[in-house]
């Protein structure tokens, strides 16, 4: 068939679109950052390990049918490994592969971009042996290494409490897990939690309950302090429900408060940004199946939240969009079921968004030396300085023009956050209003000898 199909991802979304496109009749294009497919939900070991301990039954079953059923098409497939997409212009995707451009053009493009950890600044995050939860999960995973023998696992996230088992799996000391969100919010959340996905749900307090067997001090509703260095450890100040100051020592902390989606690449391509409420950020606009316009889909958790299950489920209706955008007939019950499992799998994603919320003011409640911006050095005293300068000021953007928050190499992907909610909090603004910082290629650094 001459129509170019081109799937940017290959996490669970980007592999079930491919193998759904091969088995009927087409070659997708397949372009993956990665040197291997499975992304971060269910990604492939280093060759000397085997996935084991730190991969849920479940979620390890899905994972090898899924790269089995990739496997079974690759010969189908056009797929490019640690090939960087890092523009979509005049009907094509701009990539960069060791170190050489090119542009690959589509009739249809879906878009399984991921999502990037939601990280809060914190007095002291930015020292030596302070990583992200899900750095300390892909070390293990890939490398089946450490970030430390005594970890202090802390923030707001459902990935704290399995991070931590999995470490503890391998033999490292949990000194704490410090939950920012309360019981009271946790338990609210339940009766959505229990009637979207209940095996999911089940799942979950399972790894809460091993972690207490296991004699690991559970900790909720803290407020984090500081992070400091104390010889060749850190430690973590933390206060508890009465406000009272606790400390804890570890080698090594891993801080997280969620996850975002990956919108820059849909930004450029086009697609309507729309704000939503649950995941604090904006998402692309898209219909049941992903479609932001015909011929551009959005697919996994790029396009909203959803964990593995879902990408793979929005990818497979990703696929069909696009067999149906280029006149083919669909399974009509198949993409019944699609829909309604999607539907419950996101509803069962916002309400752990809704039990895991970042704790109110953490931002906005920080002095003045705290670092934001890592990449170009500026601090909530600069953020606060130039608010003040500016009273009628309350849009990222303009900010980040005038301090340069965000115009560094991750592009705001990490102090974007931290910045909208800052900027909304100290102009007594909804979130929503102080808007997003605007995408523009490349997306991602590239090398001089590119160019």
């Amino acid at each position: 068939m001459s129509e170019q199909i081109v799937i940017i991802g290959a996490g669970p979304a980007g592999m079930a679109a491919a193998c759904v496109l091969a088995d009927r009749g087409y070659r997708p294009v397949v372009l993956d950052e990665a040197d291997r497919p499975g992304g971060q939900g269910y990604r492939l070991p280093g060759t000397s390990l085997q996935q084991s301990a730190w991969v849920p039954a479940g979620q390890r079953a899905r994972a090898a049918r899924l790269h089995a059923a990739f496997s079974a098409v690759l010969q189908r497939v056009d797929y490019r490994p640690a090939t960087l997409a890092w523009h979509i212009f005049d009907g094509g995707v701009h990539t960069l592969c060791r170190d050489r451009m090119d542009m690959t053009p589509f009739d249809a493009l879906i878009l399984a971009t991921g999502a990037t950890e939601r990280v809060y600044p914190l007095p002291g995050w930015t020292l030596p042996g302070v990583t992200t939860l899900g750095g300390a999960q892909t070390l293990l995973k890939d490398q089946g290494c450490l970030v430390g023998r005594q970890v202090a696992f802390c923030g707001s996230s459902p990935l704290l409490y399995l991070a931590a088992l999995q470490y503890a799996r391998h033999g490292a000391e949990i000194v704490a897990v410090l939950d920012t969100t309360p019981v009271a919010r946790k338990l609210r959340a339940l009766p959505m939690l229990s009637a979207a996905a209940p095996d999911l749900l089940m799942r979950g307090l399972a790894w809460i309950m091993d972690l207490r067997r296991r004699g690991i001090p559970l900790h909720t509703g803290v407020q984090l302090c500081r992070i400091g260095n104390a010889g060749a450890s850190r430690y973590l100040v933390w206060a508890d429900g009465s406000g009272r100051e606790r400390q804890v020592t570890a080698d090594a902390v891993a801080l997280g408060f969620g996850l975002r989606s990956e919108t820059q690449l849909a930004e450029v391509a086009g697609c309507e940004m729309r704000f939503d409420a649950v995941s604090r950020q904006y998402l692309p606009r898209t219909d049941a199946d992903g479609r932001a316009r015909p011929g551009l889909f959005v697919a996994g958790d790029g396009g909203a939240i959803g964990g593995a299950e879902a990408a793979e489920e929005s990818g497979r209706l990703a696929a069909w969009g696009v067999l149906h955008d280029l006149g083919a007939t669909l399974p009509a019950k198949e993409l019944v079921r699609l829909r309604a499992r999607l539907r419950r799998l996101r509803w069962f994603q916002a309400g752990l968004q809704s039990a895991f919320a970042p704790p109110a003011g953490l931002v906005a409640a920080l002095p003045d030396d705290t670092m934001v911006c890592r990449c170009e050095r500026v601090t909530i005293g600069t953020l606060r300085r130039t608010l003040w300068a500016y009273t009628g000021i309350a849009d990222v953007n303009r900010i980040k023009a005038l301090t340069r928050c965000g115009m560094g190499r991750c592009q705001g992907r990490f102090c974007a956050p931290a910045l909208a909610e800052f900027v909304a909090a100290e102009r007594g603004v909804p979130l929503e209003q102080a808007g997003w910082l605007r995408a523009q290629a490349p997306v991602k650094p590239l090398p001089l000898v590119a160019a």
